[in-house]
Order: C-alpha cells, then structure tokens, then sequence
C-alpha cells in the first residue's frame, strides 16, 4: 500500500503568525507553504532575523518582538517554536491576545506548565495543541486504523528510540538546563508520546539516564508497564545515532516502523510465521509538519476548541510522565526552583 496523500486543500481562512525563526520554524513554514496554508507574519527577537525569514519564504509583515507578533491583528493562530523553557509564557501571551496555538513538543518544560496553558486556553475559548506532528502523518493514521481493527491481536510490547548524535558541547542549547536541554524533552518526547498513543497511559514508569557533565540527561531508557498489561520500552539520546526504528508486537501480528520512524516512512505488518500481510510506504511532497496544521485548521473550522488525535489533557498528562521520568534520573530545571 502506498500513501499519495494530497497537501493541496483549500485552507479554512486561518492566517498563521510564526513565532521564533529557529530550525523547527523553518521546517514548518516550508511545509505550511508546500499546503498552500497562508502564513501572514513572523516574530523574532531582532528585527534583522524577522525581516530574513519574512523575506525566504514570502510573509508579509516581520515583527521584531514576539510581544508583536501576538498583538498582529491579522494572525488567528501562532505556532510556538521557540526553546522549550520560553513555550509557556509565549503561548500564553498569544492566548491573552485571542490567538489559537500550536505549540511545538515538548509541551512545556513541566505538568505545572501545562496545565496553565489548558487552562488560559479554556478560559479564552481558543485552541491549544501540541505540535506532535508525527502523530498526524499517514503512516500514523493507517497504524492506528490496523491496530483498532484488531489485526495485531493484543498489543503486549512497544519499542521505540529516538537517539542521535547532535552535540556535547557544553553550551548547545541541548546540554543546557535552564533551556530545557537534556534528550527526554528535546527527542524522547516522540516515543514517549508514541506509547502512550498505542498503549495509553503508563501505570508504572521506571527510567535510567547517564547526564552530561552539564546534568542535562544525555541518554534515557525506560521501561512502562500499562493497563492492558503490555510493557512498553524507550530509549533516548543525544550522544549516538542510533536506528530510530519502532516496533509493535502483538499476539496475531506485529507492525515494524522503519528508520525515522517518526518521520514520514513506511513499515509492514507480519504475522507470527513471517508472512508480510501489509506493506505501507508513505510518498508525500514535504517533510510532512503541515499535517498537523491541517488538523488545527480543521478544528477550527468544525468550532472545537481541543482533538480527538492528541487531546489536551492528553499532552498534559504525558508532560507528567516526563516529570515522573525526571524525578527518577535526578534531572531538575532552574525554574522548577
């Protein structure tokens, strides 16, 4: 089976304001742009960066504040890129101005965090999601539909890793604390979501870490136990590339995710015997974060204010397990006081 899904659909009127240009803002507005969704301004912290970014990919206004961006009359909705310590307080200020928000994972830097933002977001009547885009993919759709199908049976076990080689530089955002650094927010968010969207929410947690000599965690291992009884298995890093592939093992089938799994890729479903019964290769024009944009949109448009694919207080409460992961390897953010 082969996926061709077209990006191409008429946009639902939303106009999209940028709010940091750093790597991730790129890749979203490229592929914004490749949906032919309508991005109308970009903030930075420099007048210079706004003006470079507002000038690549064709926006009209570059705002030299963040604080501007927000007050952008003709923005609807703000797609938060910046560090992970400075997510809450951005996404709050556009919240306060009447904007929805797309929210870049991790969520926030804690659960506390979290929650205020679910809750500014209730309060003003407005959309707040996180911008896990790998659930939104098609190959991820079509997981979901084969699970639900029971073509896997019971799911007793999920593997995943997310592990890479990026830096060990003491000074990269990655290795520094007070910017949220360490693997488990940065990439092990994407297993760890992953889980919890195959196998729900974890009873028991149990997590290893080696720290850089910053204390920011540079490797995280975990172990999940869940409601159904099945185990679940993660693995992140920041220091070592490694296959990045994900399994789901059931008793009828399993579904083997190839390398990047949490891109757009293809897998197959196999029976005990070894027998390909499903073969899914996924062909799309982009790196694949529009998806997730389409699906604010959507909302939006339907007059819903929260998802089906990754609810609120879904993101919420997958923040809690990353603060559970935390307390067990001894990592703490300066702002955790």
């Amino acid at each position: 089976m082969t996926d061709s899904t077209s990006t191409a659909i008429p946009h639902a009127g939303l106009r999209w304001g940028i709010l940091a240009t750093g790597g991730i803002a790129h890749a979203f507005a490229r592929d914004l742009r490749t949906a032919g969704r309508e991005i109308v301004a970009v903030g930075s912290r420099s007048d210079e960066s706004a003006a470079a970014f507002a000038a690549e990919y064709g926006i009209p206004r570059g705002h030299g504040s963040y604080e501007a961006l927000v007050a952008d009359p003709e923005v609807d909705i703000v797609y938060v890129a910046t560090p992970h310590h400075a997510h809450k307080d951005a996404a709050a200020s556009a919240i306060q101005h009447g904007k929805h928000v797309l929210v870049e994972k991790a969520f926030t830097l804690t659960r506390d965090e979290a929650v205020a933002l679910r809750d500014l977001g209730a309060d003003a009547g407005v959309l707040v999601m996180e911008a896990m885009w790998t659930r939104y993919l098609p190959h991820m759709v079509r997981i979901r539909e084969i699970i639900a199908a029971g073509t896997l049976g019971e799911v007793r076990t999920v593997f995943a890793d997310h592990t890479q080689r990026i830096s060990d530089d003491p000074s990269h955002r990655l290795n520094d604390l007070a910017l949220g650094g360490g693997a488990l927010l940065d990439l092990g968010i994407y297993p760890v979501s992953f889980v919890w969207d195959v196998l729900g929410e974890p009873a028991q947690v149990h997590a290893l870490a080696r720290l850089a000599e910053t204390g920011a965690d540079a490797e995280v291992a975990t172990v999940m136990t869940h409601a159904s009884g099945a185990v679940s298995t993660t693995v992140s890093s920041s220091r070592a590339a490694g296959p990045n592939t994900a399994h789901i093992v059931g008793t009828e089938a399993r579904i083997e995710i190839d390398g990047v799994w949490y891109a757009a890729t293809g897998f197959r479903v196999i029976a005990p015997d070894g027998a390909v019964l499903e073969e899914y290769r996924s062909e799309i024009d982009s790196r694949g974060m529009q998806f997730q944009a389409l699906e604010a949109e959507a909302l939006v448009a339907a007059g819903r204010t929260d998802g089906d694919v990754l609810p609120i207080a879904e993101t919420v409460a997958i923040m809690g397990t990353l603060d559970e992961i935390r307390r067990q390897i001894g990592v703490r953010y300066p702002q955790e006081g």
